[in-house]
């Protein structure tokens, strides 16, 4: 089961990231009808997969664990400098404060929210395409499913 949530995470984050979330301490757990659920280290969840399409969503435990896997800009959605205290504080990021973007990124994919000094400011599912969140000023661009003060 670790190697298929390794395998997940390869697919959905790129390579490297498997092992990055996943170390061999990992546990985890099963959902009713057998299938990978919940990652865990010790105590604290890693990720969840979601079950309409087998994709991880990240804690902020996780969130960190990629965050320091791959380099700025890298699966991130930049906060501007008035957001950034609303968004720690478990807010979601609308379009009109989004300074900057993974232009790889596309909309439904698992993100992380930071600032511009690229802190790790929350996690979340994007709701628009790159270039939308820089050209369109109003509207939900990231929402937010963990944050850092949460």
């Amino acid at each position: 089961m670790l190697k298929r949530a390794r395998i997940i995470a390869d697919y959905q984050f790129g390579r490297g990231a498997g092992n990055a979330l996943f170390p061999d301490d990992t546990t985890y757990s099963l959902s009713k009808t057998r299938r990978l659920r919940y990652l865990y280290s010790g105590t604290e969840r890693i990720a969840t997969v979601r079950a309409n399409d087998n994709l991880l969503t990240l804690s902020m435990l996780g969130a960190s664990r990629i965050h320091a896997l791959f380099l700025s800009p890298r699966l991130r959605v930049v906060a501007s400098e008035d957001a950034a205290p609303f968004i720690a504080k478990g807010g979601n990021l609308f379009a009109k404060h989004v300074v900057g973007v993974d232009e790889e990124i596309r909309a439904g994919e698992e993100v992380l929210i930071v600032d511009c000094q690229d802190r790790l400011l929350a996690t979340g599912t994007t709701v628009l395409a790159p270039e939308e969140m820089l050209q369109i000023k109003r509207g939900l661009a990231v929402q937010a499913r963990k944050a850092a003060e949460h």
